[in-house]
C-alpha cells in the first residue's frame, strides 16, 4: 500500500459494531492504523464536516482524505493493497462472499443491538464504557451521561426499531441460529471459506466480536452454546497477516446453506418492504418478514442502495457465472426478493464517490 496514505486513522469505539469489522480487516491486511475515539463533541463535529455523516468509523488517510461506510471502504483498501487477500477474486465467491457482508451488517445489527441495551446486565456496563469512551467532553454528570446513552440506543435501535416483547423471542432466535450454524460449520475448518479468513469471516466479526463475544448475556450464551464460535472469534482477532493465504474451498461451500435460507426468507424480503415505505414518504413501517413483524421499525434509504449494490454485484458478473450463481440462490429462495422490486433508486451517494464521503446514515436517529 502506498506509505503516503499510512498510517489510517480510525475514527470509531473499542465497542463498535463497524469500528470492529474495519479493525479485523486492517489487522488481517498488516495496515497500519491508530484507533481514535469518536468523542462527542470535539471529533464527531469533524467527522460530519469531512465525510457528510457522523456514521463511525470515519477514516483518515496520512494524505488527509477521509472515508467513510465500511463496505466501501474495505472494497477500496483491497484495490490499494491486494495482498494478502481477503476478498476472493473467484467470481462466484466473491459474489456470495458480498452477499454474507450485506447480510451480517444490515440484519444481524438489530439482534446485536437487542442483546447489548434490552437487559440492564449489558445495558448499565456498555454505557458506562460509552459515556467514558465518546462522551468524555461532555460536561455532565456521569450518572446523566449514562442514562442518556442507554436512553438513545434503546429508543433509536431497539424499541424505536420495531422491538418489543411480541417479537422479542424471534429476534434472539436470528443470533442462535447463527450460532448453531456457525457452531457447525467452524468444529470442521478453521474460518468460513475455508483455511484463510475472508471477506465472509470480516464481516461476521461486527456482530460477533464487538457485541456477541462483548456482551455479558450474548457472550454466555456463545461459550455455552458454540463454544467453536468462541474460539473462532478469538483466533481471527490473534490472526497474523502471514497466516492469511487465501488458502479457500473450491466454490461456494454447501454448509452456507443455513445463512442463505435466512437471506432468502427473512433478510431480502424486509429489504423489500423497506423500500415500499421509503417510496411512500414513511420514516417508519411495520415489515412482517417470516411470519414476525416489527412495528414502527425504521425505514432506511441506505438499505436500498444495499439491495442496487447487489444486483450490480450480480450483473457484474462473467456470463458463464450467472447461470450457476442464480441457480443457488433460487436454491434458498434468494433470487426471487433480490429483484422483485423494480426500477430501484435509492439516491444514496448520487453527489459522493464513496468511500470518500457517505450521504446517508444506516439508519436515521434522532434527526
Amino acid at each position: 500500500m502506498d506509505s503516503s496514505l499510512l498510517p489510517l486513522t480510525v475514527y470509531g469505539s473499542n465497542l463498535s459494531y463497524f469500528t470492529g469489522k474495519l479493525e479485523m480487516y486492517l489487522r488481517l491486511k498488516g495496515i497500519g492504523y491508530r484507533l481514535e475515539a469518536m468523542t462527542t463533541r470535539t471529533v464527531m463535529p469533524r467527522v460530519k464536516r469531512e465525510t457528510g455523516t457522523t456514521q463511525m468509523p470515519a477514516v483518515k488517510l496520512a494524505d488527509g482524505r477521509w472515508m467513510s461506510d465500511t463496505t466501501p471502504m474495505i472494497a477500496w483498501l483491497e484495490q490499494q493493497q491486494p495482498d494478502p487477500p481477503i476478498i476472493p477474486v473467484e467470481p462466484q465467491q466473491r459474489f456470495f462472499c458480498l452477499l454474507l457482508e450485506d447480510y451480517a451488517d444490515e440484519w444481524l445489527w438489530r439482534p446485536a443491538m437487542h442483546y447489548r441495551w434490552y437487559w440492564d446486565e449489558g445495558a448499565l456496563l456498555q454505557s458506562r464504557h460509552l459515556a467514558d469512551e465518546l462522551a468524555c467532553d461532555m460536561t455532565a454528570p456521569g450518572f446523566l451521561k449514562r442514562w442518556m446513552i442507554r436512553r438513545r440506543q434503546r429508543g433509536g435501535y431497539t424499541r424505536g426499531d420495531g422491538i418489543d416483547e411480541n417479537n422479542r423471542a424471534q429476534v434472539e432466535a436470528i443470533y442462535l441460529r447463527n450460532l448453531d450454524w456457525l457452531q457447525s460449520l467452524l468444529a470442521g475448518r478453521d474460518y468460513l471459506l475455508g483455511n484463510s479468513p475472508s471477506l465472509a469471516d470480516v464481516a461476521f466479526m461486527g456482530p460477533f466480536f464487538r457485541h456477541f463475544s462483548q456482551d455479558p448475556v450474548a457472550a454466555e450464551i456463545m461459550r455455552q452454546r458454540a463454544p467453536a464460535v468462541w474460539a473462532w472469534v478469538a483466533r481471527l482477532w490473534n490472526c497474523a497477516p502471514a497466516q492469511v493465504t487465501g488458502d479457500w474451498l473450491s466454490g461456494v461451500p454447501e454448509d452456507w446453506g443455513p445463512c442463505l435460507d435466512d437471506i432468502g426468507q427473512a433478510y431480502l424480503p424486509y429489504l423489500c418492504q423497506n423500500i415500499a415505505a421509503v417510496r411512500s414518504g414513511e420514516k417508519r413501517f411495520s415489515p412482517t418478514v417470516d411470519g414476525v413483524t416489527y412495528e414502527r421499525a425504521r425505514t432506511s434509504r441506505y438499505r436500498i442502495w444495499c439491495l442496487e449494490q447487489l444486483r450490480d454485484h450480480f450483473q457484474a458478473l462473467p456470463a458463464d457465472c450467472q447461470g450457476p450463481v442464480q441457480a443457488r440462490l433460487d436454491r434458498h429462495a434468494c433470487w426471487e426478493p433480490m429483484w422483485r422490486v423494480e426500477n430501484l433508486d435509492s439516491g444514496v451517494n448520487r453527489h459522493v464517490t464513496p468511500p470518500f464521503g457517505c450521504s446517508d446514515k444506516m439508519l436515521q436517529v434522532h434527526t
